[in-house]
């Protein structure tokens, strides 16, 4: 008997948490959608880069595909709607808690112990990360046909804002964090 309560219970709760709850992936798209009005085409494909880099979508489809979507299947509402001062918990590759909180210029990024900001500063068209009071550009968007890429070294690199320019910018990415 104790066997047949066990598999019932196993079976229950696969059936509740693997409830074929797809979604609407709400958070990951409103990135998405902000990231593809941020400018043309190879801007756009250089902050999504950048999004991947810091990992701005690994979290969001993280959040979404275990938490937010589950929340929307059961309760038939999307909690990512998002306004200045709204706080996400989400976890990260290693398991950990991390909160992202959302500010009037971009998010606040916390493990509990650090914190780092991904900011857009408008007046020079840029994104930005400002961890213990030191703030480092990511990218920098000259004009419509460059940009300057900001390494993980500390190095600057043009990039034109074509498809040579992105993948140029793909695999600098790549060689940076392959070198680390």
């Amino acid at each position: 008997m104790k066997k047949i309560v066990k598999t019932a219970t196993l079976v229950l709760s696969f059936a509740l948490l693997l409830s074929s709850c797809i979604g609407s992936f709400a958070l990951t798209n409103r990135v998405k959608e902000w990231n593809e009005n941020v400018g043309n085409k190879f801007v756009n494909e250089l902050v999504f880069i950048g999004l991947h880099i810091i990992p701005v979508y690994p979290i969001t489809l993280l959040a979404d595909g275990l938490v937010l979507n589950s929340i929307e299947f059961w309760t038939g509402e999307n909690p990512s709607a998002q306004s200045v001062g709204d706080t996400k918990i989400v976890k990260n590759a290693q398991g950990e808690d991390v909160t992202i909180t959302v500010i009037e210029n971009g998010y606040t990024v916390s493990n509990g112990e650090t914190a780092m900001n991904l900011l857009y500063d408008k007046a020079d068209n840029s994104w930005n990360v400002e961890y213990d009071n030191c703030v480092s550009k990511l990218l920098e968007i000259v004009d419509d046909n460059n940009a300057v890429l900001y390494t993980v070294n500390g190095g600057a690199m043009n990039v034109s804002l074509d498809a040579d320019g992105v993948e140029l910018a793909r695999r600098l990415v790549i060689a940076d964090y392959a070198m680390k």
